[in-house]
């Protein structure tokens, strides 16, 4: 006797499907907004010639960290401007602040209601197990009918795939707070805000900035693989030497993507080392 198959991908494709008819409005007001913080990062960007853009970041690396990062940050954005690969790694540094800036305003209230309240941390635990055990190319295909080929679905495809550490940490800073401190906020009458803000947030802020790390590196290495769905950026490099069975080439994009993943890891963790200190 044959065991009737659950329809669960028709399931899933038919919601997709009415969810793209109900709220197409939505979604493409959503995209235009989206696709203008884009443009407008990604032109300010280009607008500054490479050597200004350079000297701009080695400087920052210097004032959050050390002259051996600026120095280490310099050498590696030249390299990748003698490679000829510049306003590629322009293109995807613009896809993944924005991706992380969206990422982070969505984790953060997130995490700190789930932090808050037991009931909603039980719910939303298994969502984000099962958020990052997804395969990454999975969230490629919902993408597509929502906004299209292009960098609004490599944007939206990166968001939910880089979101779970940021409110995991968030929520773990938060109910890692010594229970004296709260003891002592309400000793001295603190409303449940001033304990938020005054007390939890800046005890998790260290916390907190890790998971942002962790979001950046998945947002980076989503926006690597959304090329596959017309994004532009290093990835289409990549996938562009694939194609055209060209490793040499592929080698060089995927060592500016290493550049600009370090470069990235480096000044959050920095960020992180100064507020502990």
């Amino acid at each position: 006797m044959d065991i009737p198959r659950i329809p669960l991908g028709d399931w899933i494709e038919n919601s997709l499907n009415w969810l793209t008819t109900e709220y197409s409005n939505v979604t493409r007001g959503i995209a235009d907004v989206t696709v203008a913080s884009i443009d407008t990062l990604n032109d300010a960007l280009m607008w500054l010639p490479p050597g200004v853009l350079l000297l701009i970041i080695a400087g920052l690396c210097w004032w959050v960290a050390n002259v051996r990062l600026a120095i280490g940050a310099a050498a590696g954005l030249a390299l990748i401007w003698n490679m000829g690969l510049w306003v590629p790694m322009i293109e995807t540094l613009t896809l993944v602040v924005i991706a992380t800036l969206v990422a982070v305003v969505i984790a953060l209230p997130v995490g700190i209601a789930a932090a808050l309240s037991e009931r909603l941390y039980k719910l939303i635990m298994p969502v984000l197990d099962f958020m990052q055990t997804m395969p990454a190319f999975v969230y490629l295909i919902p993408a597509i009918p929502f906004f299209g080929i292009g960098s609004m679905s490599a944007i939206f495809a990166t968001v939910i795939f880089s979101m779970p550490p940021a409110i995991r940490f968030t929520t773990l800073g938060i109910r890692q707070v010594p229970g004296e401190l709260i003891e002592a906020a309400d000793s001295y009458g603190a409303t449940r805000s001033q304990k938020l803000f005054k007390v939890q947030l800046p005890m998790s802020l260290p916390t907190v900035m890790a998971g942002i790390n962790q979001t950046i590196m998945l947002a980076l290495s989503m926006v690597v693989i959304a090329a596959m769905i017309g994004a532009s950026g290093l990835g289409s490099e990549v996938w562009r030497a694939i194609q055209r069975l060209r490793p040499g080439d592929g080698f060089e994009a995927g060592i500016a993507v290493v550049i600009l993943a370090m470069l990235l890891d480096r000044i959050t963790q920095s960020l992180r080392k100064n507020r502990k200190e």
